[in-house]
């Protein structure tokens, strides 16, 4: 014969693989959730209601920031209820300085274990002493508090601004933090205020892989700054993504809205509208 004959069963075996051999591969599932701040004044009012908006709408995943740690345990333990009753996890909280120093690290860690927490992250380092010695300290300060943390199944992180990404003596503070704090410690990116000061978010994750667990998905535009809504602004979301989730090392997805043409609860639901479009 001139052609290669095959048996029955080999034939049957080949044509049950093929389709799963061209078949294109399913992208994971990141959840996406809300940075609380987005909604302050909403969540000052009613945070019972404002998280069971949020939930409803379709976000996974919500951030407390700051003024949580004014919450005694019970308090802590209802807002535990509420969010297991609504199917929606608190991944990270957003704190001061406090909760890495002193007797604030204990509270911190037994708040965040109420919460069901993993991630106890400093939203900004304030005042820091002049040049790149400063932000070293900052590094350090961070340390000594994750050496507390681990053992309690809790890991830091940081949350960046502008000046993080501000070249300071021929080095940004951002990569002064990242070189002064252990292996898994989050360095939480904020999108909007990287892209703000002409840095690459892209560059910054493919450069600290395993280490980019959570993404600030905020915008921004020139001329209108940080009121744009998510996918209006400059961020090259398709490619930050990417490589999120290629080397990164993220586990969730916040958006995070300091303010937009529309009410609060409004800009939130819009903002995850355009999430999932880009993501279908």
């Amino acid at each position: 014969m001139a052609f290669h004959s095959i048996s029955r069963r080999s034939f049957l075996a080949w044509t049950a693989a093929a389709p799963l051999a061209t078949a294109a591969p399913q992208r994971q599932h990141i959840p996406i959730g809300l940075e609380l701040y987005s909604v302050r004044d909403e969540l000052a009012k009613d945070l019972n209601g404002t998280v069971t908006a949020v939930a409803k709408m379709g976000y996974e995943v919500v951030e407390f920031f700051s003024s949580y740690f004014d919450w005694t345990p019970a308090y802590a333990k209802e807002v535990r209820n509420l969010m297991d009753d609504l199917g929606i996890r608190c991944n990270s909280t957003h704190n001061g300085r406090a909760s890495f120093t002193g007797d604030g690290i204990a509270k911190a860690i037994d708040l965040n274990k109420t919460l069901g927490a993993k991630f106890i992250v400093m939203a900004s380092a304030g005042r820091v002493d002049p040049g790149l010695d400063g932000w070293k300290k900052v590094g350090d300060t961070l340390s000594a508090a994750c050496e507390k943390f681990r053992p309690a199944g809790l890991r830091g992180g940081y949350h960046n601004h502008q000046t993080e990404f501000k070249p300071l003596e021929g080095k940004r503070p951002i990569e002064v933090i990242a070189a002064n704090t252990p292996k898994d410690f989050m360095l939480q990116l904020d999108v909007g205020t990287c892209v703000e000061v002409g840095s690459d978010p892209v560059a910054w994750i493919k450069a600290n892989p395993g280490r980019i667990n959570c993404l600030h998905c905020k915008d921004w535009a020139p001329g209108e700054g940080y009121s744009v809504l998510f996918g209006e602004g400059k961020s090259p979301w398709e490619a930050i993504v990417a490589a999120a989730e290629s080397v990164g090392g993220v586990e969730y997805y916040l958006i995070e809205q300091e303010g937009s043409r529309f009410p609060p609860l409004e800009t939130a639901q819009r903002c995850l509208d355009a999430w999932k479009k880009m993501r279908a």
